[in-house]
């Protein structure tokens, strides 16, 4: 069957995950490709020297892969399946369109570097809320454990009533659309890893990043997340 592949996950995520250069640069740089499973051996050419060993600058993100949050990772809600929860996205891009993301630019969120748009994403925003909603039945409520890691005290009272409504606190008018380079750094290192990133990424960033697509990924026992599968925007 078909759908078994979608099965053996302990949470879900609906991201965007770029393709063409970026994506081959996002995967070599974090040491892990989420879309064929397999590990990169360090950091890609180009990089100039990082303010600390690179398995390092990299570790927390390099187990999600390269992309950028649509709907964050949630476990499946009882009485859900993993082939329920493909085709109900599956239908729902059928009415979505793709999404042209604008220029990209290094930044600092923090203590992290991401790529973000160098402009306004009111699309990128409008249909990362679409998958929050629509999407919201296959999400179990989150465990005490989970709620407290997101350390609801230092929260606004907005983003406390968003992680209560919808499991996670950057949703809907707080999303900010990141792909994650590295891990939480101090603020000169994380402005060291900038300039160290600059050149490459520059060489690999298209002029826009349009997304055709969503993907659904999975988080398989070890850890790691898989892109499982690719969901064309309008069909």
């Amino acid at each position: 069957m078909a759908e078994a592949r979608f099965e053996g996950f302990r949470r879900y995520a609906v991201y965007a995950a770029p393709g063409g250069d970026l994506g081959r640069f996002g995967a070599d740089w974090l040491g892990w490709d989420a879309e064929t499973g397999c590990l990169r051996n360090g950091p890609p050419a180009g990089v100039a020297p990082l303010p600390r060993p690179w398995s390092e600058v990299v570790a927390a993100p390099a187990r999600y892969g390269f992309h950028g949050t649509l709907k964050p990772p949630f476990r499946l809600a009882p009485g859900t399946d993993a082939a329920q929860l493909h085709w109900a996205i599956q239908a729902l891009c059928l009415r979505l369109v793709p999404v042209d993301a604008g220029p990209l630019r290094l930044a600092r969120i923090g203590g992290f570097v991401a790529l973000v748009p160098a402009g306004p994403a009111i699309a990128l925003q409008a249909l990362a809320a679409r998958l929050v909603e629509a999407l919201d039945a296959f999400r179990a409520p989150p465990t005490p454990d989970e709620t407290a890691r997101r350390i609801p005290d230092r929260l606004t009272a907005r983003q406390r009533a968003l992680l209560d409504r919808w499991g996670y606190p950057f949703v809907m008018e707080e999303f900010r659309f990141h792909l994650t380079l590295t891990g939480d750094l101090p603020e000169a290192e994380a402005e060291a890893a900038i300039g160290a990133l600059a050149p490459a990424v520059e060489a690999v960033l298209p002029p826009a990043l349009r997304l055709p697509d969503v993907a659904l990924f999975g988080e398989a026992p070890d850890g790691r997340f898989r892109l499982i599968h690719r969901y064309p925007l309008g069909g």
